[in-house]
């Protein structure tokens, strides 16, 4: 052999050698690729499908070389992808080749999902390929959706922080007319009493207008209580007027008294002490998400009972209503996970929050998931029975 043959089998050599290489750097690059990368030919055969695509679709690799590419794609899709191909093949335009788009494919269980999809072109021996690499568009729509979502609670937040101010400021303008209105009541009342020579009825009149003028700055006051923003203050509650005050706040927010509130206070409660502005805000929040619950009901009822658990007191409300929906009970107490419309804006989450810092705990029970809803709010008590 030559020299100049020796030197042709050399460089033969080395060729191969230099292609070996390069194609384990291809098939390694292939396969721990993060995203789907599938090679098809001219006739939308599948030649190639990586592990990526094998995650993304459910299909292994042997399932799907040889196979039409469509088998992956969604209905609608699939229906005219061969002939985008020959399109192409016929006449060069491109329609989706080194450009990208957002398509949709499907899964070997029939889920169709969205993938963004960027698809490039090689020319080789037997023919021309495409290679498309896609990405799962899952994630990034389920991270946009609860940015949405916190975006929405964000701006429904604030817009009740404007209205607990603006609350403060009417309560705060209106009790000055009507302490007025009632030292004026006073003052006729004692002048009418002094010279009796108006009807008792007159005089009965004056007497419920004043009655009705001190209930007003009464709940004026209760509502300030309900919007003001303070640091919690723990005090000693009398658990009985504190509970009839709630239902008495739920009470002044609906348009009819169709619904039956039944309550029971044990007798033998230890002292309970907590901040009663934010204890407040949490039962009121409980009793009117149970108005809500019961009012497609013929008869609607609302039990609320307090007892003495342990060294504790238990807070329980019981409705008639259809019940908390069984797939909504794992996020029942997560934030920006409500689908209400309307309310006070302090969701589940943030009531349980306060019952945790009390050092007590919010729970709803479902021991017996054919009634409507119970939630128990438990708190720790003080030392000795109150």
């Amino acid at each position: 052999m030559d020299h100049a043959n020796v030197t042709g089998v050399e460089n033969k050599d080395d060729a191969h050698a230099a292609s070996t290489v390069s194609e384990a750097r291809l098939a390694s690059v292939f396969d721990t690729a993060a995203d789907g990368m599938i090679v098809i030919n001219e006739k939308c055969q599948v030649l190639a499908f990586n592990k990526a695509s094998e995650r993304l679709f459910g299909y292994t690799a042997s399932e799907v070389i040889g196979d039409n590419v469509h088998k992956i794609m969604s209905s609608e899709y699939a229906a005219a992808h061969d002939s985008y191909v020959k399109h192409y093949l016929e006449t060069g335009q491109k329609r989706i080749i080194g450009i990208g788009r957002e398509v949709r494919g499907r899964h070997k269980d029939g889920t169709e999902f969205p993938i963004e999809l960027s698809v490039g072109e090689a020319t080789t021996p037997e023919g021309r390929q495409f290679i498309g690499i896609l990405r799962d568009l899952r994630p990034r729509r389920s991270v946009e959706e609860r940015l949405a979502q916190a975006q929405a609670q964000l701006v429904h937040m604030t817009r009740m922080s404007a209205l607990d101010e603006m609350g403060a400021a009417i309560a705060h303008e209106l009790n000055q007319p009507l302490t007025a209105l009632m030292l004026y009541l006073q003052a006729l009342s004692r002048k009418l009493s002094q010279d009796g020579d108006l009807p008792q009825q007159v005089t009965d009149i004056i007497g419920k207008s004043l009655g009705e003028a001190e209930r007003a700055s009464d709940i004026i006051q209760r509502m300030r209580q309900l919007v003001e923003r303070k640091e919690p203050e723990r005090q000693t509650i009398d658990v009985k007027s504190f509970t009839e005050d709630c239902i008495g706040l739920v009470k002044l927010g609906a348009s009819t008294d169709d619904v039956l509130v039944q309550c029971t206070v044990a007798d033998d409660l230890p002292l309970l002490e907590a901040d009663p502005v934010q204890i407040r805000q949490v039962l009121v929040n409980l009793l009117r998400n149970a108005r809500d619950a019961v009012a497609g009901q013929t008869e609607k009822q609302i039990w609320i009972t307090v007892r003495a658990n342990g060294n504790g007191v238990e807070f329980v409300i019981e409705d008639n209503g259809p019940g908390v929906p069984a797939h909504a009970i794992p996020d029942l107490f997560r934030a920006f996970s409500s689908k209400k419309q309307k309310g006070l804006g302090l969701g589940l989450a943030i009531s349980r929050s306060i019952a945790q810092n009390h050092g007590g705990d919010l729970v709803l029970e479902t021991a017996n998931p054919d009634r409507g809803a119970v939630f128990i709010l438990r708190l720790p008590a003080g030392a000795g029975p109150g």
